[in-house]
């Protein structure tokens, strides 16, 4: 009999965490009905995971901080044993706990995509649950790349052109463009604040 784990995926902004999850649930769903996809809040539509390079589906989004009781009894009462979540890093550490419960007592596999690490390089709290609890935990092979070419480690949050040192941890939305973004820095670039070559 196989046991069933909770497996946690994370990589830096646009590393892939989206089009793999998404594609890891297409593929399940190709020769079984009981695969279910969650989102904790996507940079889109609500209800929606979507990946930078164009491919969506639609799920159910759990909001950061709720009472998963009537999801999880959903999932359940559907007979789902797969579960494929997005953006798990806006869970609680409380929700975290959840989907342990779920895979210990109800034998539902649990693939949690998400990032580390927030803008000031914090881990966010629903990942450090996941670090500590999690059966499997592995960063996505694909990394993104600083504009130096380094190994980008570091989401910056970019506001009015610098890199912020302070602010909310939580900020969703497609933010790529505009007075506030988000860009991949390697350690040295992150430290330094420094967006593009020196002129």
């Amino acid at each position: 009999m196989t046991v069933a784990e909770l497996t946690f995926t994370y990589g830096t902004m646009a590393a892939g965490k989206s089009t793999l999850a998404l594609q890891l649930c297409w593929q399940l769903r190709q020769g079984r009905s009981d695969v279910a996809l969650w989102t904790f809040g996507d940079r889109n539509d609500d209800g929606m995971v979507t990946s930078r390079i164009g491919i969506e589906a639609k799920a159910e989004a759990v909001p950061p901080g709720s009472n998963l009781a009537s999801p999880i009894d959903r999932l359940l009462a559907g007979e789902v044993k797969i579960l494929v979540i997005d953006e798990v890093q806006f869970a609680s550490v409380g929700q975290v706990d959840d989907l342990a419960r779920l895979v210990d007592d109800h034998g539902v596999d649990v693939h949690a995509f998400g990032l580390s690490a927030d803008f000031l390089l914090n881990v966010f709290p629903g990942s450090a649950r996941l670090f500590a609890i999690a059966d499997v935990s592995h960063e996505l092979p694909l990394t993104s790349s600083c504009w130096c070419g380094g190994r980008g480690r570091c989401n910056a949050r970019v506001v009015d052109g610098v890199v912020a040192r302070e602010g909310d941890q939580f900020f969703t939305g497609d933010v790529s463009e505009g007075v506030v973004h988000y860009q991949v820095l390697c350690r040295t670039h992150y430290r330094l604040g420094q967006l593009r070559p020196a002129k």
